[in-house]
């Protein structure tokens, strides 16, 4: 199981955000490449990075601190929040950027998800952020109808790198990941499933590996010291 360090980003600081809520936010670091290197430090191979202000703007906004990462980390490094447009994608993939996460534009566009997934075969990731099971797109701040499962199940025979699936409710809670829709998820789609939300100690990394997942994010108890990123590189095999 991969495992990817997260870094989001919000006015060029490391922060997070207690369930995708803006106005609960912590400020962790504002050198984003100092922790960048500490997780290639502790043996991560990829890292997990988020332009908050992009999700919510609708373009990428923290480029700078996301180019000085990608420039000073030997890491494979994608990037979500914000990429909506195949131009972006052109600019974001030139400069280093392994893969990008694409996740509101998939369910507003999703004949465009279909034909830039085929443009851009294994380099683009489908972002699904859950809310009770439903779709939540515009950086969390809007709620759809669209079932998670059926979302995914639509783009299974594409050329998608993954899918990072975000549980909401338990994201940056430090209350453990809901490890039953991650194991659901990964089993209706034969594409890689990378869970995010909720991993807060070894035990989760061990029971999101044993359920079957292709990859976990881990975010703030990372910053908070709760999780060894060694000791969960370790664990899961990566």
């Amino acid at each position: 199981m991969e495992v990817w360090p997260a870094i989001d980003l919000r006015g060029g600081k490391c922060v997070r955000l207690r369930q995708g809520d803006y106005e609960q936010e912590t400020v962790f670091d504002d050198d984003p490449v100092g922790v960048a290197r500490q997780f290639a430090a502790a043996g991560a191979k990829r890292l997990h990075v988020v332009d908050l202000d992009g999700a919510r703007e609708g373009t990428s906004v923290n480029l700078p601190a996301v180019q000085d990462i990608v420039a000073n980390v030997d890491m494979q490094v994608e990037l979500g929040g914000g990429v909506r447009d195949e131009q972006s994608i052109l600019e974001l993939l030139g400069f280093g950027l392994h893969r990008l996460v694409i996740g509101t534009s998939a369910i507003k566009r999703p004949d465009w998800f279909q034909e830039i997934v085929r443009k851009f075969p294994d380099r683009l990731v489908l972002g699904i952020d859950a809310r009770d099971g439903r779709v939540a797109t515009d950086g969390w701040l809007e709620t759809s109808d669209t079932p998670a499962v059926e979302l995914a199940q639509r783009f299974n025979d594409e050329p998608v790198a993954a899918i990072v699936y975000t549980d909401i409710a338990t994201d940056g809670m430090m209350s453990g990941p809901n490890i039953t829709a991650m194991a659901e998820m990964q089993n209706a789609v034969k594409l890689p499933v990378v869970a995010s939300g909720g991993v807060t100690s070894i035990d989760d990394v061990r029971a999101l590996h044993q359920a079957g997942l292709a990859g976990c994010i881990i975010g703030r108890a990372l910053y908070e010291g709760a999780i060894d990123l060694s000791e969960a590189v370790q664990v899961a095999g990566d």
